[in-house]
């Protein structure tokens, strides 16, 4: 895989390097796991802050040099992996922070949340257009499943933006830090099957300009629908609460 196939745009500015290992971080962490380290700025500060770190590195040049640089340091565990194909429970309970690229941001950040409750925290720098869509709200135009998706099974918030020249080489485009606190928010909303509730979303936004009456009368008939206020909206438009709310009414 070619250096700009993994999307490296390495942080350096140390100000804020410290501010992500604070969020990640606020108390000492018993194990903190990093994801995508590259040349070891972010795994220096958390190693002041943590008793172990369990980094996870793909490209075998940035492994050889992380292995030069801590080396004799203990309490570092590098794993030369796809984080995408490694068990990220393995180390028990842990906080997760990273630099993600854009290409892998979302998919890892569906597999930090499946840890659940082994999850301390998890803090991710991404590209800011990810960060909107993670933490947006109904009614605007970045709300999506991916929003439902996380807000179902994390609290999210954007914790501050940063500008290219934080980077060597700059991306293009701004970043955002985000913070997602695991949060059983389907046991809140009595959702017996979270898989089969995000399949029931998923199906809602299958064409965001429809409304969900043209989305999900497929799969439940147009007669479903009669008398639901729901019919004419937009599945942009709904809460997280509407969407158990529609749920429960026509597959519970």
């Amino acid at each position: 895989m070619s250096r700009q196939r993994l999307g490296q745009h390495f942080l350096i500015q140390g100000s804020t390097l410290e501010r992500i290992a604070r969020a990640a971080c606020p108390e000492r962490e018993p194990l903190v796991i990093e994801i995508g380290p590259g040349r070891g700025a972010l795994t220096a500060r958390l190693l002041e802050r943590a008793d172990r770190v369990s980094a996870i590195e793909i490209d075998s040049e940035m492994v050889e040099l992380l292995r030069d640089k801590f080396r004799g340091e203990p309490r570092l565990t590098l794993i030369h992996a796809d984080a995408l194909e490694t068990d990220l429970g393995q180390w028990g309970d842990a906080a997760v922070a990273g630099n993600l690229p854009y290409y892998a941001a979302t998919p890892i950040i569906e597999e930090t949340l499946a840890l659940g409750a082994r999850l301390r925290r998890a803090v991710f720098l991404v590209q800011k257009e990810v960060a909107a869509r993670l933490t947006a709200k109904p009614g605007t135009r970045d709300y999506g499943y991916l929003s439902v998706k996380t807000q179902l099974l994390a609290d999210v918030k954007a914790l501050f933006d940063v500008r290219p020249s934080a980077f060597r080489p700059p991306p293009k485009v701004d970043s955002t830090l985000v913070r997602l606190m695991p949060r059983d928010r389907a046991a809140e909303l009595g959702i017996a099957d979270p898989a089969k509730f995000l399949a029931f979303t998923s199906l809602c936004f299958r064409q965001k300009r429809k409304t969900l009456r043209n989305n999900l009368a497929g799969a439940y008939g147009k007669d479903a629908f009669i008398g639901l206020p729901e019919a004419t909206k937009r599945a942009e438009e709904l809460t997280l609460e509407q969407f158990a709310e529609l749920y429960r009414r026509l597959v519970s």
